[in-house]
């Protein structure tokens, strides 16, 4: 029954918006949690029936239990209905019981009987209550029909009435539905049917994230991982639910008490350090710096509390604290799982999981959501990060984030654009560069389609990479970056730093990166991207790579690929499903003059493809299309795009066209007729860009035979093409030309040795 003694102190939050029911639990000596606490529920119904509508139950302890808006009805159903019993219908009076009389004979039990069930077992138990009912119903019926108590049917109808009225109530309550499938097996004594329906979000205090622990009842196991820092994933299929369920658990939630109170305490320390905007010029070394910081806090802490923690054991709780100090917390988790392509975060806040999207299984929802606190906390880096505004006046933010183990872009929104609070997309990038050999690995292209670009990229041709959003345009653009020869100098372009240009430079690429004016925020503080590609023009003989073509500095960039045209490689990427789709924005949107729009020679078109069902999408190259110069008005009326490449849904491979078969492209003839060997010589060009063809395929039988991966990674595939490279100058020194057969040989022969070296 209930104690009345107050050691849960609760209260009412409102401060987000919604209604936070949150008691304070730090003196009770029980787990402060629904399901198998009879006390903790009786509490939490008497407070709901006194505040009415919550959005969410909190109870603290050493950790946080919270029961989401689901969960909570529950419960506010049965605090509703005992207003309703206890203040509206008065159900404990002598009318409810009977004629009204006050009978002697059967009045005191009725009342001993209403006052147990509504005082006390409706509160800690309503599923016991509920059956309760139903029994004592069957027994005073039988009773009624007894030829002793036939003289006042009407009095014992009156209280069967009562308790009908009662059962009906409660049947109609969402916890009891939810229950109906456990009754038959239902024991009061262990309480297990509440675990089956109310399952808290368990998280430490220090935490400003929630995390639904325990798996959903019936869930069908599809995949597990596991991640670095001893973080387990596992994917799972529930019925209620047409994506899968993504389940993360990272080291934070399978500490022990004594770690928990020590992060959370260290954490109060931190926490007083208020961060300076020079803290995040270079924000590496400045985690490095906090990490070093709190390994020695909390070795010092763990000797005055006198607890037993290893060297090994002290770096991970030291990661754990500065990841929710300085850092991004659990989306820097989720940033180091190289199968997440994209991450969001709707608003409001402490109400929607996080939803990603996986490489194998689309679409997910997740265990996690995200609090307010940790919404304004990522804002506040974020703006710190960037240099770049976040308010009423600029209510989107666009940049780029880089933690350990992952980088991604991403777009923050704000009221008044976001109606109901802080919103974030983040697109995550492979912590290494694409390549070529892996796109070929995942289907995305064709080793002909990486063989025909490769030549088009050493034939320094303007490009575009153009499709839809997520299908992977920045990726494959960065991919063929990798296949311009690091003899030449590679200028970048960005709003928002996208391209490897970091690794590359690793990689002894020789780069000058520009971050330009973002056309989406616009920010006065940076130079605008029309005038970074024209700075760029004068910074001399470069390729030039411009992240996304979306703004008014298309009219630049065109400019650079008239100018630069037959010189070095100019390409960048932009939205378009179609080569005509491009046309269309370029010129009729962004404002490109129609001759000028001809500069563009290659369009590589990407988009996602789906299945018959619309459950599963991957990404492909879908076309590679030339633009040809004789047209005066509508190059698609006048037959300027041609097909070089499609792809076949049939064989989801792409393909080769009859007009790059036959030798009928105009833009490779025009790379052919500046190399001397091959003018006018189509077959010498064919049996190039197969060369390559079978190059790229090498690579990828040689990985997968030798079940090393490292062979299709950037630092090899780079090696490899430089070998490439060598081998056809000095095969061309030794026989006179370029032996494709010959150049092919002496490669594999490197690649034989080199193997192990990957």
């Amino acid at each position: 029954m209930v104690n009345n003694t107050n050691s849960c102190k609760f209260s009412l939050d409102t401060k987000t918006g919604q209604r936070i029911l949150r008691a304070n639990c730090d003196k009770c000596i029980y787990s402060p949690d629904l399901e198998t606490n009879p006390l903790c529920m009786a509490r939490t119904i008497n407070k709901l029936m006194e505040v009415g509508q919550v959005n969410e139950v909190v109870f603290s302890q050493k950790e946080d239990y919270i029961y989401d808006y689901t969960q909570t009805q529950m419960l506010l159903q049965i605090a509703n209905l005992l207003n309703d019993l206890v203040h509206r219908r008065n159900i404990l009076s002598y009318s409810a019981l009977g004629d009204g009389k006050g009978c002697e004979r059967c009045y005191p039990a009725r009342s001993d009987l209403l006052r147990i069930l509504v005082l006390y077992e409706l509160r800690e138990d309503p599923i016991g209550a509920y059956l309760h009912v139903i029994e004592q119903i069957k027994k005073e019926e039988t009773k009624a029909k007894i030829i002793l108590f036939q003289q006042c049917p009407g009095c014992y109808q009156t209280f069967i009435n009562t308790l009908i009225y009662i059962r009906d109530s409660l049947a109609t309550t969402s916890l009891i539905k939810a229950a109906t499938p456990f009754l038959k097996n239902y024991d009061p004594k262990t309480r297990e049917v509440y675990k089956e329906i109310l399952r808290p979000v368990v998280k430490p205090n220090f935490l400003y994230v929630k995390l639904v622990t325990s798996y959903p009842a019936g869930a069908e196991e599809l995949s597990a991982y596991n991640l670095k820092e001893k973080t387990s994933v596992v994917i799972l299929k529930t019925k209620d639910e047409i994506r899968p369920l993504y389940h993360l658990t990272p080291p934070e939630f399978k500490l022990s008490e004594d770690k928990y109170r020590l992060i959370g305490t260290a954490k109060e320390i931190i926490a007083q350090h208020k961060p300076r905007q020079s803290e995040f010029v270079d924000p590496e070394r400045t985690r490095d710096i906090f990490l070093s910081v709190a390994k020695d806090m909390l070795e010092d802490m763990s000797r005055a509390n006198k607890l037993s923690i290893n060297y090994d054991e002290l770096g991970e709780l030291a990661e754990v604290l500065v990841r929710h100090t300085i850092g991004f917390g659990v989306i820097e988790v989720l940033l180091s799982d190289d199968k997440i392509q994209d991450i969001t975060v709707n608003s409001p806040a402490g109400i929607n999981p996080i939803t990603i999207v996986h490489s194998e299984f689309g679409e997910c929802v997740t265990n996690i959501t995200i609090t307010p606190r940790e919404m304004e906390s990522w804002a506040t880096k974020l703006r710190m990060l960037s240099g770049r505004p976040l308010d009423e006046a600029n209510p989107v933010l666009d940049t780029q984030l880089i933690v350990p183990g992952g980088n991604a872009r991403v777009a923050a929104v704000q009221p008044p654009l976001s109606p109901s609070g802080l919103a974030y997309a983040f697109r995550r990038h492979r912590s290494k560069p694409w390549t070529t050999p892996l796109f070929i690995e995942n289907k995305m292209i064709s080793a002909l389609g990486a063989g025909l670009l490769s030549f088009i990229i050493d034939g320094a041709r303007t490009l575009l990479v153009a499709g839809t959003r997520s299908a992977g345009k920045t990726s494959l653009l960065g991919s063929l970056m990798i296949e311009i020869m690091r003899s030449n100098r590679i200028l970048t372009v960005e709003d928002t730093l996208e391209l490897p240009v970091q690794q590359l430079k690793q990689l002894k690429y020789d780069i000058q990166s520009f971050k330009v004016q973002s056309v989406i925020t616009g920010s006065k503080t940076e130079i605008s991207a029309a005038e970074g590609i024209r700075t760029s023009l004068r910074m001399g003989d470069s390729c030039l790579i411009v992240g996304e073509v979306r703004g008014p500095e298309t009219i630049a960039l065109y400019e650079a690929m008239r100018v630069g045209a037959l010189a070095n490689v100019v390409a960048g990427t932009i939205h378009g499903a179609s080569p005509y789709g491009v046309f269309d924005r370029v010129v009729n949107d962004l404002g490109v003059p129609k001759t000028s729009f001809k500069a563009t020679d290659i369009i590589v078109i990407c988009n996602p493809v789906k299945s018959a069902s619309g459950l599963e999408k991957v990404r492909r190259v879908t076309q590679i299309t030339e633009i040809r110069k004789e047209w005066t008005d509508d190059p698609l009326a006048e037959h300027a795009f041609v097909d070089l490449m499609k792809y076949n849904p049939t064989t989801d491979i792409l393909e080769p066209t009859a007009e790059l078969i036959e030798g009928e492209s105009e833009i490779i003839k025009a790379i052919a007729g500046r190399v001397k060997e091959w003018a006018g010589d189509w077959d010498a060009v064919w049996e190039n860009i197969l060369l390559r063809t079978k190059i790229k395929q090498e690579l990828l039988n040689a990985a997968i035979k030798s079940k090393n991966k490292n062979i299709l990674e950037a630092k090899f595939v780079i090696a490899a093409n430089d070998e490439f490279h060598k081998i056809s100058e000095l095969v061309k020194k030794e026989f006179g030309s370029s032996d494709p057969k010959q150049i092919l040989a002496n490669w594999l022969d490197w690649l034989k040795k080199n193997i192990k070296k990957a």
